[in-house]
């Protein structure tokens, strides 16, 4: 995962030589809950489509209880985040914005129930969540850095499992 990370920013600024500011779209990557490969898609001036494919529950929700007391997550899943976003400018500055929005998350882990034994049953699971952040422009360049926090709070199969989201960011604006 390390080298994964590091061949993005290296890439991010190797080939971010260009004019700053958010365009039509963003690839990027983000570490933290969830951790994956980032997808930004502008509207206009105010809307923006924000999607995240990668892993979740491996640094804020391993070894957590799920299902009260039934058992515990032990492991990271699979994660698809899909968010709408509102964003504008902080201070009438275009280096540095402030986003906002709403959507859903997707997930699959592995669940070890005590009535198990030890043994795993695997979930999906649906709910929705909530996303603010804070997105700097670096000047003269394609790069934005970013750091953004949130909730996850499922619907299925366990209703109103609560987890945090917090995660940090580079995007390469195309």
């Amino acid at each position: 995962m390390k080298k994964l990370a590091l061949t993005f920013i290296c890439t991010f600024c190797f080939f971010g030589l260009a004019q700053a500011q958010y365009d039509n779209l963003a690839v990027g990557f983000k570490l933290g809950e969830p951790t994956g490969v980032n997808f930004r898609k502008y509207f206009n001036n105010i809307h923006a489509l924000d999607i995240t494919v990668g892993t979740y529950g491996g640094i804020m929700s391993k070894d957590r209880k799920y299902r009260g007391d039934e058992g515990v997550y032990k492991n990271t899943g699979l994660s698809v985040q899909v968010h709408y976003l509102w964003h504008t400018p902080l201070f009438n500055s275009e280096a540095v914005h402030v986003y906002y929005g709403i959507g859903g998350q997707v997930n699959s882990r592995r669940s070890y129930p005590k009535r198990l034994s030890g043994n795993y049953e695997k979930n999906i699971s649906l709910g929705g969540s909530a996303l603010a952040g804070l997105e700097y422009f670096i000047p003269d360049n394609r790069i934005s850095v970013f750091l953004e926090g949130g909730t996850y709070l499922e619907l299925l199969p366990r209703p109103f499992y609560l987890s945090p989201n917090l995660s940090a960011g580079i995007r390469f604006n195309l």
